[in-house]
C-alpha cells in the first residue's frame, strides 16, 4: 500500500492550514497514494497549551462543514483519509476523534482519543472527554486501520487490543514537542523514547505503524512558557520495526512510503507472539495497581 504522510508546520490562520493540507493531500494523490495520514488536530494550533474555555469554539460537530470539507477531498482525490478532529459530542462536552473519510466521501468510522494527558503545556484533560468506542480498528477499502491518537502511543495495551481486533497497520496522529527548558541531552532521550516506544508496538505485534508529527514552534498564547517545539520525525515501520522513512525533526514533509502489507503474515509466522502470549495469566492488566 502507498501511504501518503503529510508534516506540517500550523499558524492560527485555520483556513490556511486546511488549504495547505488540501495541497498536499492533492500532490500525494497525483503521485499514487492510497492512504493519508495527516497529524493531530491538524487544522490550528495546538490550543491546549493554556486552559481557555474560548477555545472550545474551535471543536466541531461530526458531520459538519469541516467532515464536508475532507470528505470532498477524498472523494475528488479518490483517496481514504485519516483526519484529526476536535469534535463537539454536546455542549461542553468534546472529544479529540480521528475520522477516517473512505474514498466515496463517507465516514468509514472515528476513534475518540482513550489516553487524554495533562501536562504542562498539553493540558488535555481540560478539553477532552476520554473517548467511550474503544479500541475497535476501521474497516476501509485499503485495510483494516488500527487508528489511535498521540498520548496512545506510549500504552501497549492499545497497540495489542487494535491487534487482537485485526488491525493490519498502527496508525498515530500526534502532536508532541519539546519544551522550552529542555536540555539538548533530554531533547534527545524524548525523541529517542518517542520513537523506540512506537517500534516496539510494531515489533510486538507484527504490524507496520504509521506516526505522523507536528512539526515547527508554537507559541504560548499565555506567555507563561517559550511555547512548544514540535520535533516532526515522523515515521513509517515496518512490521520487525525496521525503518520504512523517516522524516526530519525540522521542516515539513509530504511524502509517499510504499508498506507491503503481505509482509505481517510472514514475520508472524517467524515471531508468532500471539501464539505464545499466556492469556491465563495476565489477570492483573484489568488493575491500576499490583500491592
Amino acid at each position: 500500500m502507498k501511504i501518503g504522510i503529510i508534516q506540517q508546520h500550523n499558524t492560527a490562520d485555520i483556513e490556511n492550514n486546511r488549504l495547505r493540507i488540501a495541497g498536499k493531500i492533492r500532490n500525494l494523490a497525483a503521485g499514487g497514494a492510497e492512504l493519508i495520514v495527516n497529524q493531530e488536530l491538524h487544522d490550528s494550533l495546538y490550543f491546549c497549551q493554556t486552559e481557555s474555555v474560548d477555545e472550545c469554539s474551535l471543536a466541531r460537530p461530526i458531520p459538519s462543514e469541516v467532515t464536508d470539507f475532507y470528505a470532498a477531498l477524498a472523494v475528488e482525490c479518490s483517496v481514504v483519509i485519516v483526519a484529526s478532529l476536535f469534535e463537539k459530542r454536546a455542549p461542553g462536552l468534546y472529544h479529540n476523534t480521528a475520522v477516517v473519510f473512505e474514498r466515496d466521501g463517507s465516514i468509514a468510522g472515528r476513534y475518540r482519543k482513550m489516553h487524554i494527558p495533562d501536562d504542562p503545556a498539553y493540558y488535555e484533560k481540560f478539553y477532552f472527554t476520554p473517548g467511550d468506542l474503544g479500541f475497535e480498528p476501521i474497516d476501509t477499502s485499503v485495510g483494516r486501520l488500527g487508528v489511535l491518537v498521540c498520548w496512545d502511543q506510549w500504552y501497549p495495551e492499545a497497540a495489542r487490543l487494535m491487534a487482537l481486533r485485526g488491525a493490519e497497520v498502527l496508525i498515530y496522529p500526534t502532536a508532541i514537542g519539546w519544551a522550552d527548558g529542555d536540555t539538548p541531552d533530554e531533547q534527545a532521550r524524548q525523541r529517542e523514547a518517542w520513537i523506540t516506544i512506537q517500534r516496539a508496538h510494531a515489533v510486538a505485534n507484527g504490524l507496520p505503524v504509521v506516526s505522523v508529527n507536528r512539526v515547527g514552534h508554537e507559541p504560548d498564547p499565555s506567555g507563561v512558557t517559550a511555547g512548544i517545539q514540535f520535533w516532526g520525525s515522523s515515521f513509517v515501520a515496518g512490521p520487525q520495526g525496521e525503518f520504512l522513512f523517516n522524516a526530519p525533526a525540522d521542516a515539513e514533509i509530504e511524502r509517499i512510503v510504499e508498506v507491503d502489507m503481505n509482509r505481517s503474515e510472514q514475520v508472524r509466522r517467524w515471531w508468532p507472539f500471539l501464539r505464545d502470549r499466556r492469556i491465563d495469566a495476565y489477570s492483573g492488566l484489568v488493575k491500576r495497581y499490583l500491592d
